[in-house]
């Protein structure tokens, strides 16, 4: 259902100013005070993190950028679905990709993890030191989670692409070095090896029952738990906004002449 009507959308004039020359310098521009619904057929909503037990998928690379992850011609978008084909298209494929290709009849690299098998449908993925370094593109968690990871684990993160993932349903776990180099003993190992992560308590688990516990803010936990991002905090104060405008109008009505 529709709940466009609970938000003024129309177009508000700005009051005309003018230079020296008596010439107009600010027209009428049309703004938004309250943020539109989400949840259309243009618009995905953030997905709540609580826990996951998935398939662990090891990519043990190091300084994996983000044009690696998700290579510059697919930036065109911004409707943030429809990336996952195209996650780490350059060691996936054998040919170039471009947008809108159909990713299931191109040609595989049959050796690269996401190809094989044993690691279809994981959910955890495994990675090495400074994983989405490089440019600031948010298509980069985009794909992973569309894809269908939701946790990546690693001993460090770029910063940029850290904040980014939480901003898209992903969770980023640092862990020490020597607890990743277990992960990917075990996890190579074991076929179907999977990992219990929660977000309540904080904790990884292995199949023998082993775990360690990560860091994560309170604020940023708050927002994975309920499937917040800005715009979703923003909403939570929807009636705030709409008292503020209708103070607003009632105090500068000539604005809205």
């Amino acid at each position: 259902a529709s709940n466009k009507d609970e938000y003024d959308l129309s177009p508000i004039p700005f009051p005309e100013e003018r230079g020296d020359d008596g010439s107009a310098v600010l027209g009428t521009a049309s703004i938004c005070y309250a943020l539109p619904p989400r949840g259309g057929p243009s618009e995905t909503v953030m997905k709540p993190f609580k826990s996951l037990d998935g398939l662990v998928c090891p990519l043990d690379r190091a300084n994996v950028d983000t044009d690696a992850i998700i290579p510059k011609q697919f930036l065109k978008s911004i409707k943030r679905s429809g990336f996952g084909p195209y996650l780490f298209d350059e060691w996936r494929y054998a040919d170039i990709g471009e947008p809108d290709m159909d990713c299931s009849k191109r040609p595989l690299k049959k050796d690269f993890v996401l190809n094989q098998p044993r690691y279809q449908g994981a959910q955890v993925l495994l990675a090495r030191d400074n994983f989405g370094c490089g440019s600031s593109r948010e298509h980069a968690p985009w794909a992973i989670e569309d894809y269908g990871f939701r946790v990546v684990i690693a001993p460090s993160f770029a910063d940029i692409f850290f904040s980014n993932c939480y901003k898209n349903g992903v969770l980023p776990i640092v862990a020490s070095a020597a607890i990743v180099d277990q992960l990917f003993r075990e996890c190579t190992a074991q076929k179907g090896y999977r990992l219990r992560v929660d977000l309540e308590t904080q904790t990884v688990r292995n199949p023998a029952g082993e775990w360690f516990q990560f860091d994560i803010t309170p604020h940023r936990k708050h927002c994975l738990l309920n499937g917040l991002d800005e715009i979703g905090l923003t909403l939570q104060h929807a009636d705030e906004i709409r008292a503020f405008e209708a103070r607003h109008k009632a105090a500068q009505p000539w604005l809205f002449a």
